[in-house]
């Protein structure tokens, strides 16, 4: 049997377009200090460490990691870098989680990273920002690349499709940015709090459409540290551990035109259904035993790269019925005062996405929540659980999901 994991402390430093005086070794360090702090340890306790750094370009650097490493003094233990796209941070807590359930170490830190905002190109007559591009080339760059897929118009296929098989609308995903940035409002660390209209949300500039100006995430710096220990150090660390209960992940095809409901993961539907998704929470589930998560969960934080991913996420963690996401949002079933509230943290959208950061944000997220130590953004902790979706990479094909749980016992010590 798998060793019981837990989730014993956090960090995070503000989301921010720039960090102009930081480095991302320093953001990091900045992180992984108030993660410690949280817990109680030191460096001396960390046995091991996964790093969430995703773009190479960002920062000018390979091999990040090792300069983080290196930065928190953790040398003479081992260390490894995770990149999956906007996924990242939720693969490298999946990642720290299997180092401490294998009871290969009792303590590991993970840690995400990112500084994208000095990715320019000088050589132009201005700066030009270069950190368009780079996310551009974790597509295909012998076919689609040339052929003008980005980030946002890879997945505008997925929401236009979701559109035309489902008749979602776009004034329905405008209404996840407007929660999203008024989410943030009560986030301290959010890059951009807001009160908005549908309305403006649909008269802002047209990205990709449906995609409107709004709808999307922007470009962050920033970096967020998480501490999991085993069951037995845990409960010599805190007396609130947040438990993995469940960890699910899948990729779908990396190529979005290729994925068919006659392929081995039709039974999930086609593009328009974010098919890594469903498998990544069934896994989730099956392990948390989770079956009948709108009832079962307090609140899940959505990878809300644009407003149609979260709906079209509401279904693939069957919150609500394929197709159902439209009806979900008007019913305002994951606003913070309803039955799920959805992304509190504000999310990518109102938060930001520094992106080997996010998941490991969010999932910091989900703890302070179930601890009921989020401040501003608590919302009622009734049933102890919450969910963390991840997703990056071509057409949203990396995909993790998270269930964590807390023991009835609260109070710290």
């Amino acid at each position: 049997m798998p060793e019981r994991v837990a989730v014993v402390g956090f960090g995070v430093t503000r989301f921010a377009a720039r960090h102009p005086n930081a480095t991302y070794f320093e953001l990091a360090f900045d992180a992984v200090k108030g993660a410690l702090g949280d817990a109680g340890l030191t460096t001396k306790d960390v046995d091991a460490a996964v790093y969430g750094v995703y773009n190479d370009l960002f920062e000018r650097q390979f091999m990040q990691d090792v300069l983080i490493h290196d930065y928190l003094g953790l040398y003479g233990k081992p260390g490894v870098r995770v990149t999956t796209g906007g996924s990242t941070g939720g693969y490298a807590f999946r990642e720290a989680y299997l180092t401490v359930a294998s009871g290969l170490h009792d303590v590991v830190l993970c840690v995400g990273a990112e500084k994208c905002a000095d990715c320019f190109d000088y050589v132009v007559g201005k700066p030009t920002p270069e950190v368009v591009k780079a996310i551009a080339y974790s597509a295909d760059m012998t076919y689609e690349f040339p052929s003008g897929m980005y980030a946002a118009s890879s997945y505008a296929l997925l929401a236009r499709a979701h559109m035309d098989k489902y008749g979602t609308t776009e004034e329905q995903a405008a209404k996840v940015s407007v929660k999203n940035h008024k989410n943030a409002i009560l986030n301290p660390i959010a890059q951009s709090p807001m009160e908005l209209t549908v309305e403006e949300v649909m008269k802002s500039r047209m990205i990709a459409y449906p995609f409107k100006m709004l709808d999307c995430c922007l470009y962050t710096e920033g970096a967020a540290a998480l501490i999991l220990a085993t069951e037995k150090k845990a409960k010599r660390i805190t007396d609130t551990p947040i438990w993995v209960k469940g960890i699910g992940a899948a990729n779908d095809k990396a190529f979005t035109g290729f994925r068919s409901t006659t392929d081995k993961m039709g039974k999930y539907g086609d593009i328009a259904d974010l098919r890594s998704h469903y498998a990544a929470a069934e896994a989730a589930y099956k392990m948390a035993g989770i079956t009948d998560p709108i009832h079962q969960l307090d609140l899940a934080e959505i990878h809300d790269a644009f407003s149609f991913t979260e709906l079209q996420a509401y279904e693939a963690m069957r919150f609500c019925p394929p197709g159902g996401a439209g009806k979900f949002i008007d019913d305002g079933i994951p606003e913070r005062a309803g039955t799920l509230p959805c992304t509190v943290s504000g999310g990518l959208i109102g938060c930001g996405h520094a992106v080997g950061a996010t998941g490991i944000m969010q999932t910091g997220e989900v703890v302070m929540q179930l601890r009921e130590e989020a401040g501003k953004k608590q919302v009622p902790v009734k049933k102890g659980n919450g969910l963390v979706h991840s997703i990056g990479g071509p057409g949203s094909c990396y995909c993790t999901v998270a269930v964590l749980g807390r023991d009835k016992e609260k109070g710290r010590k």
